[in-house]
Protein backbone atom coordinates (compact mmCIF):
# COMPACT_ATOMS: atom_id res chain seq x y z
CA UNK A 1 0.00 0.00 0.00
CA UNK A 2 1.78 3.66 -0.80
CA UNK A 3 2.40 5.44 2.10
CA UNK A 4 -0.07 8.77 1.20
CA UNK A 5 -2.74 6.28 1.08
CA UNK A 6 -1.83 4.77 4.36
CA UNK A 7 -2.02 7.90 5.89
CA UNK A 8 -4.76 8.71 4.58
CA UNK A 9 -7.06 5.98 5.86
CA UNK A 10 -5.24 6.69 9.28
CA UNK A 11 -6.69 9.75 8.84
CA UNK A 12 -10.01 8.20 8.26
CA UNK A 13 -9.34 6.23 11.20
CA UNK A 14 -9.40 9.50 13.54
CA UNK A 15 -12.60 11.42 12.08
CA UNK A 16 -13.95 8.08 12.55
CA UNK A 17 -13.44 7.84 16.28
CA UNK A 18 -16.37 9.00 17.23
CA UNK A 19 -18.19 6.32 16.13
CA UNK A 20 -16.01 4.04 17.07
CA UNK A 21 -17.51 0.89 15.44
CA UNK A 22 -15.87 -2.54 13.86
CA UNK A 23 -16.11 -4.36 11.03
CA UNK A 24 -16.97 -8.12 12.24
CA UNK A 25 -15.41 -10.24 9.08
CA UNK A 26 -17.08 -13.75 10.61
CA UNK A 27 -15.56 -17.02 9.70
CA UNK A 28 -18.72 -19.47 10.39
CA UNK A 29 -20.08 -21.18 8.08
CA UNK A 30 -22.23 -17.48 6.98
CA UNK A 31 -19.26 -16.10 5.51
CA UNK A 32 -19.06 -16.43 1.67
CA UNK A 33 -15.15 -16.15 1.31
CA UNK A 34 -13.26 -17.78 3.89
CA UNK A 35 -9.84 -17.05 2.21
CA UNK A 36 -10.05 -13.91 0.46
CA UNK A 37 -11.15 -12.98 4.53
CA UNK A 38 -7.54 -13.59 4.98
CA UNK A 39 -6.60 -11.25 2.67
CA UNK A 40 -8.41 -8.42 3.99
CA UNK A 41 -7.17 -9.04 7.28
CA UNK A 42 -3.63 -8.76 6.40
CA UNK A 43 -4.36 -5.68 3.86
CA UNK A 44 -5.62 -4.18 7.62
CA UNK A 45 -2.30 -4.87 9.47
CA UNK A 46 -0.33 -3.51 5.86
CA UNK A 47 -2.02 -0.20 7.00
CA UNK A 48 -2.02 -0.49 10.50
CA UNK A 49 -5.32 -0.10 11.71
CA UNK A 50 -6.85 -2.22 14.75
CA UNK A 51 -7.64 -5.90 13.93
CA UNK A 52 -8.68 -8.56 16.49
CA UNK A 53 -8.86 -12.26 16.20
CA UNK A 54 -11.91 -13.73 18.05
CA UNK A 55 -10.24 -17.14 19.08
CA UNK A 56 -13.13 -19.95 18.59
CA UNK A 57 -15.47 -17.06 18.54
CA UNK A 58 -18.32 -17.14 15.32
CA UNK A 59 -15.00 -19.86 13.58
CA UNK A 60 -12.35 -17.57 14.74
CA UNK A 61 -13.55 -14.25 13.32
CA UNK A 62 -11.69 -10.98 12.61
CA UNK A 63 -12.77 -7.23 14.04
CA UNK A 64 -11.53 -4.89 12.16
CA UNK A 65 -12.03 -0.72 13.20
CA UNK A 66 -14.50 1.09 11.35
CA UNK A 67 -12.99 2.53 8.29
CA UNK A 68 -15.22 3.21 5.00
CA UNK A 69 -12.62 2.03 2.75
CA UNK A 70 -12.31 -1.29 4.50
CA UNK A 71 -15.84 -2.12 4.19
CA UNK A 72 -15.54 -1.40 0.59
CA UNK A 73 -12.78 -3.43 -0.24
CA UNK A 74 -14.53 -6.52 1.54
CA UNK A 75 -17.56 -5.90 -0.84
CA UNK A 76 -15.12 -5.96 -3.21
CA UNK A 77 -13.54 -8.96 -2.58
CA UNK A 78 -17.06 -10.34 -1.74
CA UNK A 79 -16.20 -10.85 1.94
CA UNK A 80 -19.34 -11.21 4.32
CA UNK A 81 -19.10 -8.78 7.30
CA UNK A 82 -21.21 -6.95 9.98
CA UNK A 83 -20.87 -3.36 11.22
CA UNK A 84 -21.10 -3.37 14.99
CA UNK A 85 -20.89 -0.47 17.39
CA UNK A 86 -18.24 -0.51 19.96
CA UNK A 87 -20.34 -1.11 22.74
CA UNK A 88 -21.50 -4.45 20.78
CA UNK A 89 -17.76 -5.02 20.34
CA UNK A 90 -17.20 -4.94 24.10
CA UNK A 91 -20.02 -7.10 24.47
CA UNK A 92 -18.57 -9.66 22.28
CA UNK A 93 -15.09 -9.24 24.47
CA UNK A 94 -17.17 -9.36 27.86
CA UNK A 95 -18.57 -12.69 26.84
CA UNK A 96 -15.09 -14.41 25.62
CA UNK A 97 -13.45 -13.23 29.04
CA UNK A 98 -15.86 -15.21 30.70
CA UNK A 99 -13.51 -18.46 32.07
CA UNK A 100 -16.34 -20.88 30.96
CA UNK A 101 -15.99 -19.42 27.33
CA UNK A 102 -13.06 -21.23 25.39
CA UNK A 103 -12.55 -18.15 23.58
CA UNK A 104 -9.37 -15.66 23.14
CA UNK A 105 -9.27 -12.29 21.88
CA UNK A 106 -5.90 -11.48 19.91
CA UNK A 107 -4.67 -8.66 19.34
CA UNK A 108 -2.73 -8.89 15.41
CA UNK A 109 0.09 -6.20 14.67
CA UNK A 110 1.72 -6.48 11.80
CA UNK A 111 1.53 -7.75 8.68
CA UNK A 112 4.46 -10.74 8.28
CA UNK A 113 6.74 -10.66 5.80
CA UNK A 114 6.31 -13.68 3.93
CA UNK A 115 8.67 -15.97 1.75
CA UNK A 116 8.28 -19.07 0.02
CA UNK A 117 10.34 -21.12 -0.80
CA UNK A 118 10.79 -22.35 -4.48
CA UNK A 119 12.81 -22.84 -7.37
CA UNK A 120 13.54 -20.24 -10.27
CA UNK A 121 11.74 -20.52 -13.41
CA UNK A 122 13.64 -22.41 -16.09
CA UNK A 123 15.37 -20.40 -19.39
CA UNK A 124 11.87 -20.88 -21.18
CA UNK A 125 10.05 -18.77 -18.53
CA UNK A 126 8.84 -22.32 -17.03
CA UNK A 127 8.23 -24.30 -14.09
CA UNK A 128 11.56 -25.92 -13.44
CA UNK A 129 8.77 -28.39 -11.83
CA UNK A 130 5.39 -29.33 -13.29
CA UNK A 131 3.16 -29.02 -10.48
CA UNK A 132 1.31 -26.12 -7.75
CA UNK A 133 1.72 -25.22 -4.58
CA UNK A 134 -1.00 -24.97 -2.50
CA UNK A 135 0.62 -21.90 -0.31
CA UNK A 136 1.28 -20.01 -3.17
CA UNK A 137 -2.23 -20.60 -4.48
CA UNK A 138 -3.72 -19.90 -1.23
CA UNK A 139 -1.68 -16.66 -0.96
CA UNK A 140 -2.70 -15.20 -4.66
CA UNK A 141 -6.04 -16.08 -3.96
CA UNK A 142 -6.10 -14.11 -1.19
CA UNK A 143 -4.22 -11.44 -2.22
CA UNK A 144 -1.51 -11.36 0.58
CA UNK A 145 1.99 -10.46 -0.79
CA UNK A 146 4.68 -12.65 -0.83
CA UNK A 147 8.09 -13.06 -2.29
CA UNK A 148 10.42 -15.97 -3.63
CA UNK A 149 13.56 -17.35 -2.43
CA UNK A 150 15.89 -20.31 -3.35
CA UNK A 151 18.97 -21.83 -2.48
CA UNK A 152 21.11 -19.40 -3.29
CA UNK A 153 19.14 -16.69 -0.97
CA UNK A 154 18.79 -18.82 1.75
CA UNK A 155 22.46 -19.46 2.16
CA UNK A 156 23.22 -15.84 1.26
CA UNK A 157 21.47 -15.40 5.03
CA UNK A 158 17.99 -13.23 3.51
CA UNK A 159 15.98 -15.23 5.47
CA UNK A 160 16.41 -12.53 8.31
CA UNK A 161 14.90 -10.24 5.97
CA UNK A 162 11.32 -12.38 6.63
CA UNK A 163 8.78 -13.26 9.40
CA UNK A 164 7.42 -16.42 7.47
CA UNK A 165 9.00 -18.86 5.23
CA UNK A 166 6.97 -21.91 3.38
CA UNK A 167 8.86 -24.52 2.02
CA UNK A 168 7.39 -25.36 -1.35
CA UNK A 169 7.11 -29.07 -2.26
CA UNK A 170 10.54 -29.97 -2.20
CA UNK A 171 13.03 -33.18 -1.45
CA UNK A 172 15.90 -32.08 0.83
CA UNK A 173 17.54 -35.56 0.33
CA UNK A 174 18.88 -34.52 -3.19
CA UNK A 175 17.02 -37.39 -5.01
CA UNK A 176 14.75 -35.11 -7.06
CA UNK A 177 11.37 -36.67 -5.29
CA UNK A 178 12.64 -40.15 -6.18
CA UNK A 179 10.51 -39.52 -9.58
CA UNK A 180 13.57 -41.41 -11.64
CA UNK A 181 11.42 -44.46 -12.42
CA UNK A 182 8.15 -42.83 -13.64
CA UNK A 183 9.57 -39.55 -14.87
CA UNK A 184 13.58 -40.04 -15.78
CA UNK A 185 13.00 -39.77 -19.05
CA UNK A 186 10.91 -36.85 -19.46
CA UNK A 187 12.48 -33.38 -20.29
CA UNK A 188 11.12 -31.09 -16.90
CA UNK A 189 12.75 -33.99 -15.10
CA UNK A 190 16.18 -33.97 -17.07
CA UNK A 191 16.22 -30.18 -17.10
CA UNK A 192 15.13 -29.81 -13.66
CA UNK A 193 18.73 -32.25 -12.68
CA UNK A 194 21.07 -30.23 -14.93
CA UNK A 195 19.63 -26.82 -13.08
CA UNK A 196 19.98 -28.22 -9.30
CA UNK A 197 23.57 -29.76 -10.81
CA UNK A 198 24.70 -26.25 -11.64
CA UNK A 199 23.08 -24.45 -8.94
CA UNK A 200 24.98 -27.13 -6.47
CA UNK A 201 28.39 -26.31 -8.46
CA UNK A 202 27.98 -22.64 -8.27
CA UNK A 203 27.49 -22.30 -4.69
CA UNK A 204 30.33 -24.32 -4.32
CA UNK A 205 28.98 -27.97 -3.52
CA UNK A 206 30.29 -31.10 -5.19
CA UNK A 207 26.58 -33.04 -4.87
CA UNK A 208 22.92 -31.72 -4.98
CA UNK A 209 22.26 -33.34 -1.40
CA UNK A 210 25.20 -31.30 0.09
CA UNK A 211 23.65 -28.41 -1.47
CA UNK A 212 20.58 -29.43 -0.09
CA UNK A 213 21.66 -30.29 3.70
CA UNK A 214 23.18 -26.36 3.84
CA UNK A 215 20.06 -25.10 2.88
CA UNK A 216 17.98 -27.44 5.49
CA UNK A 217 21.15 -26.23 8.26
CA UNK A 218 20.20 -22.88 7.43
CA UNK A 219 16.86 -22.98 7.97
CA UNK A 220 16.89 -24.45 10.75
CA UNK A 221 18.88 -21.54 12.13
CA UNK A 222 16.59 -19.33 10.90
CA UNK A 223 13.98 -21.31 13.21
CA UNK A 224 16.25 -21.12 15.90
CA UNK A 225 16.22 -17.33 15.91
CA UNK A 226 12.61 -16.40 16.07
CA UNK A 227 11.48 -17.06 12.31
CA UNK A 228 8.43 -19.63 11.58
CA UNK A 229 8.73 -21.92 8.89
CA UNK A 230 5.55 -24.19 7.53
CA UNK A 231 6.21 -26.83 5.35
CA UNK A 232 3.98 -29.01 3.04
CA UNK A 233 3.93 -32.81 1.70
CA UNK A 234 7.44 -34.05 0.70
CA UNK A 235 9.69 -30.83 2.58
CA UNK A 236 8.41 -32.45 5.91
CA UNK A 237 9.77 -35.69 6.03
CA UNK A 238 12.68 -34.87 3.55
CA UNK A 239 13.27 -32.21 5.54
CA UNK A 240 14.23 -34.12 8.57
CA UNK A 241 15.68 -36.81 6.76
CA UNK A 242 18.65 -34.60 5.46
CA UNK A 243 19.38 -33.40 8.71
CA UNK A 244 19.34 -36.99 10.40
CA UNK A 245 21.85 -38.20 7.18
CA UNK A 246 24.65 -35.33 7.63
CA UNK A 247 27.97 -36.85 6.49
CA UNK A 248 26.02 -40.16 5.37
CA UNK A 249 25.32 -41.18 2.01
CA UNK A 250 21.50 -42.31 1.12
CA UNK A 251 21.89 -40.80 -2.61
CA UNK A 252 21.44 -43.92 -4.89
CA UNK A 253 23.84 -43.31 -7.60
CA UNK A 254 21.08 -42.53 -10.49
CA UNK A 255 20.69 -39.54 -8.43
CA UNK A 256 24.46 -38.45 -8.30
CA UNK A 257 26.71 -40.99 -10.09
CA UNK A 258 28.38 -42.27 -6.89
CA UNK A 259 27.08 -45.53 -4.62
CA UNK A 260 24.74 -44.84 -1.74
CA UNK A 261 25.89 -46.58 1.99
CA UNK A 262 23.54 -49.13 2.14
CA UNK A 263 24.46 -49.11 5.70
CA UNK A 264 23.76 -45.19 6.45
CA UNK A 265 20.01 -45.97 7.65
CA UNK A 266 21.38 -47.49 10.83
CA UNK A 267 23.76 -44.48 11.14
CA UNK A 268 20.86 -41.70 11.14
CA UNK A 269 20.76 -39.21 13.82
CA UNK A 270 17.84 -38.77 15.07
CA UNK A 271 18.60 -35.79 17.38
CA UNK A 272 18.92 -33.55 14.72
CA UNK A 273 15.36 -33.90 13.45
CA UNK A 274 12.85 -31.50 14.48
CA UNK A 275 9.51 -33.58 14.65
CA UNK A 276 10.61 -37.15 13.65
CA UNK A 277 12.19 -39.94 15.62
CA UNK A 278 13.67 -43.88 14.86
CA UNK A 279 12.45 -43.92 11.23
CA UNK A 280 13.75 -46.30 8.76
CA UNK A 281 14.66 -45.12 5.25
CA UNK A 282 13.54 -46.37 2.01
CA UNK A 283 16.98 -46.79 -0.14
CA UNK A 284 15.74 -48.40 -3.26
CA UNK A 285 15.99 -45.81 -5.40
CA UNK A 286 13.13 -46.97 -7.67
CA UNK A 287 10.33 -46.88 -5.29
CA UNK A 288 8.17 -43.72 -4.51
CA UNK A 289 8.95 -42.93 -1.27
CA UNK A 290 11.70 -41.57 1.53
CA UNK A 291 10.79 -43.02 4.56
CA UNK A 292 8.55 -45.61 6.74
CA UNK A 293 7.23 -41.74 8.12
CA UNK A 294 4.84 -41.46 5.56
CA UNK A 295 1.47 -43.25 5.80
CA UNK A 296 0.26 -43.08 1.59
CA UNK A 297 -3.33 -44.30 1.44
CA UNK A 298 -4.02 -47.54 1.37
CA UNK A 299 -7.50 -48.87 0.55
CA UNK A 300 -8.99 -45.90 2.01
CA UNK A 301 -12.32 -44.94 -0.14
CA UNK A 302 -11.63 -40.43 -1.19
CA UNK A 303 -15.05 -39.75 0.40
CA UNK A 304 -14.14 -41.51 3.76
CA UNK A 305 -11.10 -39.93 4.17
CA UNK A 306 -11.12 -37.33 6.54
CA UNK A 307 -9.11 -36.33 9.67
CA UNK A 308 -10.23 -33.82 13.16
CA UNK A 309 -8.32 -31.28 14.47
CA UNK A 310 -8.30 -31.19 18.00
CA UNK A 311 -9.74 -28.27 20.63
CA UNK A 312 -6.99 -26.47 22.27
CA UNK A 313 -7.65 -23.92 25.29
CA UNK A 314 -8.27 -21.09 23.68
CA UNK A 315 -6.76 -18.76 27.18
CA UNK A 316 -4.13 -21.34 27.80
CA UNK A 317 -2.84 -22.41 24.87
CA UNK A 318 -3.14 -19.80 21.65
CA UNK A 319 -1.06 -20.60 19.53
CA UNK A 320 -2.48 -24.48 18.75
CA UNK A 321 -5.84 -22.79 19.02
CA UNK A 322 -4.92 -20.04 16.34
CA UNK A 323 -3.70 -22.65 13.97
CA UNK A 324 -6.76 -24.60 14.37
CA UNK A 325 -9.26 -22.06 13.93
CA UNK A 326 -12.09 -23.45 11.28
CA UNK A 327 -15.78 -23.16 10.56
CA UNK A 328 -15.36 -27.38 10.92
CA UNK A 329 -13.51 -29.61 13.50
CA UNK A 330 -13.21 -32.47 10.53
CA UNK A 331 -11.55 -31.90 7.43
CA UNK A 332 -11.90 -33.63 3.90
CA UNK A 333 -7.83 -35.56 3.56
CA UNK A 334 -5.87 -35.30 0.16
CA UNK A 335 -2.55 -37.26 -1.16
CA UNK A 336 0.68 -36.08 -0.86
CA UNK A 337 4.17 -37.63 -1.78
CA UNK A 338 3.69 -37.32 2.00
CA UNK A 339 0.04 -37.55 2.92
CA UNK A 340 0.76 -38.15 7.01
CA UNK A 341 3.03 -38.80 9.84
CA UNK A 342 2.91 -42.46 11.63
CA UNK A 343 1.91 -41.48 15.49
CA UNK A 344 4.89 -43.48 16.28
CA UNK A 345 7.74 -41.68 14.79
CA UNK A 346 6.84 -38.56 16.24
CA UNK A 347 9.27 -37.12 18.96
CA UNK A 348 6.70 -36.70 22.09
CA UNK A 349 7.35 -32.94 22.39
CA UNK A 350 5.82 -32.47 19.16
CA UNK A 351 1.99 -31.27 19.10
CA UNK A 352 -0.34 -32.38 17.18
CA UNK A 353 -3.00 -30.36 15.74
CA UNK A 354 -5.09 -32.53 13.37
CA UNK A 355 -5.20 -37.05 13.35
CA UNK A 356 -6.89 -39.55 12.24
CA UNK A 357 -7.38 -41.59 15.16
CA UNK A 358 -8.84 -44.95 13.75
CA UNK A 359 -5.31 -45.66 11.51
CA UNK A 360 -3.37 -43.77 14.14
CA UNK A 361 -2.16 -40.70 11.99
CA UNK A 362 -1.50 -37.28 11.96
CA UNK A 363 -1.80 -34.86 9.19
CA UNK A 364 -1.23 -31.51 10.87
CA UNK A 365 1.63 -30.93 13.45
CA UNK A 366 3.48 -28.18 15.27
CA UNK A 367 6.56 -27.52 17.46
CA UNK A 368 9.18 -24.95 18.84
CA UNK A 369 12.69 -25.00 18.25
CA UNK A 370 14.68 -22.13 19.76
CA UNK A 371 13.36 -18.91 19.94
CA UNK A 372 10.85 -20.09 16.36
CA UNK A 373 8.49 -22.34 15.65
CA UNK A 374 7.28 -24.54 12.77
CA UNK A 375 3.91 -26.17 11.72
CA UNK A 376 3.96 -29.02 9.34
CA UNK A 377 0.72 -30.58 6.64
CA UNK A 378 0.75 -33.22 5.33
CA UNK A 379 -0.35 -34.02 1.73
CA UNK A 380 -0.20 -31.76 -1.39
CA UNK A 381 -3.31 -29.59 -2.32
CA UNK A 382 -6.38 -29.36 0.23
CA UNK A 383 -9.19 -29.09 -2.78
CA UNK A 384 -7.45 -32.12 -5.12
CA UNK A 385 -7.70 -35.73 -3.44
CA UNK A 386 -4.98 -37.32 -6.03
CA UNK A 387 -2.88 -34.27 -7.07
CA UNK A 388 -0.98 -36.11 -10.14
CA UNK A 389 2.64 -34.15 -12.06
CA UNK A 390 1.27 -32.03 -14.63
CA UNK A 391 -2.26 -31.79 -13.38
CA UNK A 392 -3.48 -28.08 -13.98
CA UNK A 393 -3.38 -26.05 -11.17
CA UNK A 394 -6.12 -26.18 -8.63
CA UNK A 395 -9.40 -23.04 -9.05
CA UNK A 396 -10.00 -21.78 -5.82
CA UNK A 397 -12.58 -19.56 -7.27
CA UNK A 398 -14.40 -23.11 -6.86
CA UNK A 399 -13.19 -23.52 -3.29
CA UNK A 400 -13.26 -20.33 -1.73
CA UNK A 401 -14.97 -22.05 1.90
CA UNK A 402 -12.08 -24.52 1.92
CA UNK A 403 -11.49 -25.54 5.52
CA UNK A 404 -8.41 -27.49 4.10
CA UNK A 405 -6.62 -23.92 2.74
CA UNK A 406 -7.69 -22.13 5.97
CA UNK A 407 -5.39 -24.49 7.90
CA UNK A 408 -2.32 -22.78 5.95
CA UNK A 409 -4.03 -18.81 5.89
CA UNK A 410 -4.23 -19.44 9.95
CA UNK A 411 -0.03 -19.93 9.61
CA UNK A 412 0.04 -17.12 7.63
CA UNK A 413 -1.34 -14.85 10.02
CA UNK A 414 0.07 -16.88 13.21
CA UNK A 415 3.11 -14.57 13.23
CA UNK A 416 1.00 -11.10 13.70
CA UNK A 417 -0.08 -12.47 17.13
CA UNK A 418 0.26 -10.84 20.48
CA UNK A 419 -1.29 -11.90 23.20
CA UNK A 420 -2.92 -8.40 24.62
CA UNK A 421 -6.51 -7.36 26.07
CA UNK A 422 -8.65 -4.18 25.30
CA UNK A 423 -9.98 -2.68 28.23
CA UNK A 424 -13.61 -3.06 28.42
Amino acid sequence: MPYLLRILLLLLLSTTGLQASYLLVHMDETQKEHLKAYGITYWTLENEVETWWLLNYRGGSFAISYISDIEKECKTRGVSYSVISDGEFNSILAQINQPDQNQEAIQLNKAPKIAVYTPDMNARGEKIQPWDDAVTLALTYAEIPYETVYDREVLGDELAQYDWLHLHHEDFTGQYGKFYRSFGTQAWYRDNQKAMEALATELGFAKVSQLKLAVAKKIKEYVGGGGFMFAMCSATDSYDIALAAEGLDIVAGIYDGDDQDMSAAKKLDYSQTLAFKEFDLVQDPMVYEFSNIDRPRSGIPAEQDYFTLFDFSAKWDPVPTMLTQNHTRTVKGFMGQTTAFKRKLIKSDVLILGETKAIDEARYIHGQYGYGTWTWYGGHDPEDYRHYVQDPDTDLTLHPQSPGYRLILNNVLFPAAKKKKRKT
